[in-house]
């Protein structure tokens, strides 16, 4: 089983409490199953008894988590208890176990084509084309992230495989991707073309001084979590004339509702919803405080279940602020 490459994190994770008030999850359903412990404890049963693979409300509980990665990057020893349920959901898919609406999802996004349009040896794979004068544009669906989170291997390097195929053929030598899931996802996996996120691509540029503007950043888990929270993002709209307040209780608890599971909406609409509700609720005013996210995934769902907040992403907040030196 793909969870026996990960005994150390079972044998850390399964009596240590330090992190449990991290865990997003655990945070709106204040079930102990739904943090790093309660998982360890789980995957310890099912290592002993791979008869208890079968237990539906344990297949549940590894797709409740939101893989934020807030937990691993805190913990005093860093144990990747993202790779534990990771390695779990590929151990239940395999096994043929995985829930309808799983399946059900991956089946939509293994479709996923992707089309490049225009000229230029630089590629942008986002949603404002307007911002990359002089690039190619790459659109489509996920690049084989979301496939990968919810324990489809095969699937994922199939898409993936058509992703690479058509960046191959634009014959770019960067490529620019907004979306931190993907740029993630592609960062090391395109040999001989140059990743970066949109903000490093953004923050090159020089930008007209604007009168101050606050605004709460909602750091992506991606970015934060996983990938070092590499300072571009905030110094880019620094230089658009943004003022960046710390949001909720603390700087290390996750407020991407779900973000880390890519897809973690479609899965898990009501329980997204929670952790939406938790935003809303330690914000002082939704509808005069102002959001700011690189996640379009965090846009989307913010908005989506309280229309009030005034929530925009990266790229837009440098949008309305555009004119350059």
């Amino acid at each position: 089983m793909h969870i026996d490459k990960h005994l150390d994190v079972i044998a850390a994770c399964r009596f240590c409490f330090m992190c449990r008030h991290l865990d997003p999850v655990g945070n709106v359903t204040f079930q102990e199953s739904d943090t790093p412990r309660g998982r360890a404890l789980i995957l310890d049963t099912i290592r002993m008894k791979n008869e208890s693979l079968k237990n539906r409300d344990f297949i549940a509980t590894i797709y409740r988590c939101a893989l934020s990665g807030a937990n691993r990057c805190h913990c005093v020893s860093h144990y990747d208890e993202v790779g534990l349920v990771l390695a779990a959901r590929k151990d239940i898919v395999e096994a043929g176990l995985a829930p309808e609406n799983v399946k059900a999802l991956a089946e939509k996004l293994s479709r996923a084509t992707f089309t490049v349009r225009g000229k230029g040896n630089v590629l942008y794979y986002g949603d404002h084309p307007e911002l990359y004068s002089g690039c190619k544009t790459l659109s489509g669906g996920d690049p084989g992230k979301a496939l990968e989170t919810l324990g489809f291997a095969g699937d994922s390097q199939k898409v993936f495989d058509r992703f690479k195929s058509a960046v191959t053929a634009s014959k770019c030598t960067t490529l620019i991707v907004a979306e931190p899931s993907a740029y993630d996802f592609l960062k090391d996996k395109l040999d001989g073309i140059k990743v970066v996120h949109c903000s490093e691509h953004l923050l090159s540029g020089k930008w007209k001084a604007r009168p101050v503007r606050k605004a709460f950043y909602l750091e992506s888990d991606f970015l934060k979590n996983y990938d070092g929270n590499p300072a571009a993002s905030r110094e880019l709209l620094a230089r658009c004339g943004y003022s960046l307040m710390p949001f909720g209780t603390n700087s290390e608890e996750s407020y991407s509702v779900g973000e880390g599971a890519v897809v973690f909406d479609e899965l898990d609409p009501e329980l997204c919803e929670k952790l939406c509700r938790r935003v809303y609720d330690l914000a002082d005013n939704l509808k005069t405080a102002l959001f700011i996210t690189p996640s379009r995934y965090v846009k989307a769902t913010l908005a989506k279940y309280n229309s009030q907040i005034r929530i925009v992403s990266l790229e837009e907040a440098v949008a309305q602020r555009k004119d350059r030196k």
